[in-house]
């Protein structure tokens, strides 16, 4: 029976079905695929720009009166808006009867001296007569490949003959209802008409008309000469980037100045109109007009070639199932390929739209897939019940249990890696030779006393959900803020590493000392930047890792303590996220071999004395004087404060005041900056 259940035969005839209903694509399958293609597109950065909705709302209603408001009403507004700074009106109400209270002469007079878009909307018939700009139509044979509407419901002719322009308004939903697409241009009658978003194109370059070119295909080319190619579909439609979502005011609280944006005015309040819904949620006309604008204004061009890329992803869909069920009988190479088709389709369709703004379809081959997966694959909870004990037998000694069960509740963020910000510390071992020289022959007790030494360092990392990186002899390297997040990690990552210093010594008194061995110190270093982190290695041997020019800099920073005397060196970047935290003293500007430009370089100064304020104050004109190339001066100020702080930069100082002799023998520059280039790492 299980022989029967798990053949191949079946896996391939489950195979067989879901590519043909992908083929077919039946409507809730298109369904599922637009909405897939939804969240590709709403999940995007905003992007800023100079589009305004002004919402004729409840409040509205309540200043200016019951709707529909007297046109004369509508003109003020218009006159307020330009008053604000707009730079185009576009009037997103529909005026196809002559106002009651007989004010569309004023308004006509209104929109005669200022620039005003009104809207119409295709309809089952005409109703008055819809001026537009007419275009340039290369092979007009071809005119029924784009939308079409029976009729045309324009303006009164006063408002219709008097505003600047007159586009299309109307929605046009997809399977499901939802809006996603609009057509740039419509036709009715033989004749084509604008979406509001040409007109607004048109008005804004100051062209008579568009231009529109065809083919058997469709749409060839849109353009308006003024402003250029518009990219759309063969039928003349183009994807709504909601990225491109404009700035929503009150009609009763417009802003003081619109800087020359264009103002879309609408109507939002309950029963006046319905809003629409999309693939940002129930949005109003007008506003996804304005959204429109900002697509093609901006060039988004998010575009979806059905016939190329629905073959395209069918084919890799079958590919990647006779892959998978070919690699069947290897369970974990199968579940590997699984995995990787899965998620790399899924990925692909991410990448590809993030960088060409072109929709591919990962969403519905990944999820057929995963059901040919199942099919052969009802071990799956074995595999990831097996993944997770790995996970823990890797990173048990080298994250706390926090840190641990998240990598287990989340191994992607070990396998797809990620990029982030981070803070590192590298730590280094001092005083090793004698240590090691007292023990003689008796390698096990070295062993076991250095073992000792990494415990008692690693105790406050895990304590503070650090990741230990690695162990590299007797230094060790671990970071904060990943994997798990935290948004203090620079002043963590000092903190931690004050905490070593203090384990170190904890350890001295405890354990070195009473066996008569000489005590060890540690030095550190401190960076915080941008870092790539993930699973690195080979494919036999790999492990969690992170690099970036921040971890170099991190290293070379350590390497520096003993030459300045410190047992904690922290870099520019954690200075600046912590200098209000801890007790700083400038160690150095320093240009680290590998960089071009100096590197602040600072220590902490723990269990700080108020005494100690007028020393930092001389340490401080120290520098100074040091930039000044006033060397004798600089030396001096060093002697003063030589054993300040408790004797702890004593010997940064010596350093200090050799440092300064040195110079005095050097041929400097009149803009010398007083940065020091290492000669080494």
């Amino acid at each position: 029976m299980r022989k029967v259940l798990f053949s191949p035969v079946w896996s391939v005839l489950l195979l067989s079905i879901l590519s043909y209903v992908y083929y077919l694509n039946p409507p809730f399958l298109e369904s599922i695929k637009l909405r897939y293609f939804d969240t590709l597109i709403v999940n995007q950065q905003p992007v800023e720009n100079n589009i305004y909705t002004v919402n004729i709302d409840e409040p509205s209603l309540e200043a200016y009166g019951q709707w529909p408001w007297p046109r004369g009403d509508y003109g003020n507004l218009i006159e307020d808006l330009y008053a604000r700074g707009a730079g185009l009106v576009v009037f997103n109400v529909l005026m196809s009867e002559e106002d009651r209270s007989g004010q569309d002469a004023a308004l006509a007079e209104i929109m005669q001296q200022y620039p005003v878009i009104v809207t119409m909307l295709g309809a089952e018939e005409n109703k008055n007569e819809a001026i537009n700009p007419g275009a340039t139509i290369v092979n007009s044979d071809y005119i029924g490949t784009i939308p079409s509407v029976p009729g045309i419901i324009a303006n009164v002719p006063y408002i219709e003959n008097s505003a600047f322009g007159s586009g299309i308004t109307n929605s046009w939903p997809e399977v499901d209802g939802v809006t996603r697409r609009i057509p740039l241009v419509v036709e009715s009658g033989g004749t084509l008409y604008p979406n509001v978003t040409m007109e607004v194109l048109r008005v804004l370059a100051g062209d008579p008309s568009f231009q529109i070119k065809l083919s058997p295909m469709g749409v060839d080319k849109l353009r308006i000469p003024q402003f250029g190619v518009i990219q759309t579909s063969p039928t003349g439609e183009v994807w709504i980037d909601w990225s491109q979502r404009s700035k929503s005011v009150s009609a009763v609280d417009l802003p003081d100045d619109f800087s020359g944006g264009i103002v879309f005015v609408g109507p939002t309040a309950a029963g006046l109109t319905q809003p629409l819904a999309t693939a940002a949620g129930s949005v109003f006309p007008h506003e996804v007009q304005a959204a429109m604008l900002g697509t093609v204004f901006n060039e988004s061009n998010i575009s979806r070639h059905p016939d190329a890329e629905a073959w395209a992803e069918l084919a890799a869909f079958v590919a990647a199932g006779l892959l998978l069920i070919a690699l069947a009988r290897w369970t974990y190479v199968g579940i590997a390929w699984f995995g990787l088709s899965v998620g790399g389709g899924i990925y692909f369709s991410y990448w590809i739209f993030q960088t060409e703004n072109l929709l591919v379809d990962g969403f519905i081959p990944a999820a057929f897939l995963l059901l040919v997966g199942l099919k052969r694959y009802v071990i799956k909870f074995v595999d990831e019940f097996l993944q997770k004990n790995a996970i823990k037998k890797q990173f048990a000694g080298y994250a706390s249990p926090t840190v641990v069960k998240l990598l287990q509740e989340n191994p992607d963020l070990i396998k797809k890696g990620t990029k982030k910000e981070v803070s590192i510390v590298f730590s280094d071992l001092r005083g090793f030779t004698p240590l090691g020289e007292s023990f003689g022959d008796d390698v096990g007790g070295l062993t076991k006393i250095m073992n000792g030494y990494m415990d008692a360092i690693t105790e406050p990392v895990l304590d503070a959900d650090g990741m230990i990186i690695k162990y590299i002899g007797d230094a060790s390297m671990h970071i904060h803020n990943a994997p798990i997040d935290d948004p203090n990690h620079a002043k963590t990552a000092v903190t931690t590493g004050l905490k070593m210093l203090k384990a170190v010594e904890k350890f001295n008194e405890e354990v070195i000392i009473p066996q008569g061995r000489p005590p060890v110190g540690m030095g550190a270093g401190i960076n915080t930047g941008l870092g790539y982190l993930g699973e690195m290695g080979s494919t036999k041997r790999h492990s969690y890792d992170v690099l970036g020019d921040a971890v170099s800099t991190a290293a070379r920073v350590e390497s520096k303590c003993k030459e300045y005397g410190c047992l904690l060196l922290i870099g520019e970047a954690t200075y600046e996220q912590t200098k209000n935290d801890f007790f700083y003293l400038k160690v150095d500007d320093l240009q680290v071999k590998g960089k071009s430009v100096g590197l602040g370089i600072y220590t902490v100064i723990d269990n700080t004395k108020p005494s100690w304020k007028a020393a930092q104050k001389h340490h401080e004109k120290m520098h100074d004087l040091y930039r000044m190339q006033l060397f004798d001066d600089a030396a001096e100020q060093c002697r003063l404060i030589r054993r300040a702080f408790d004797g702890q930069m004593q010997d940064y100082y010596d350093m200090w005041i050799d440092r300064c002799e040195y110079m005095k023998t050097q041929d400097l520059p009149s803009d010398w900056s007083g940065v020091f280039v290492a000669t080494s790492k």
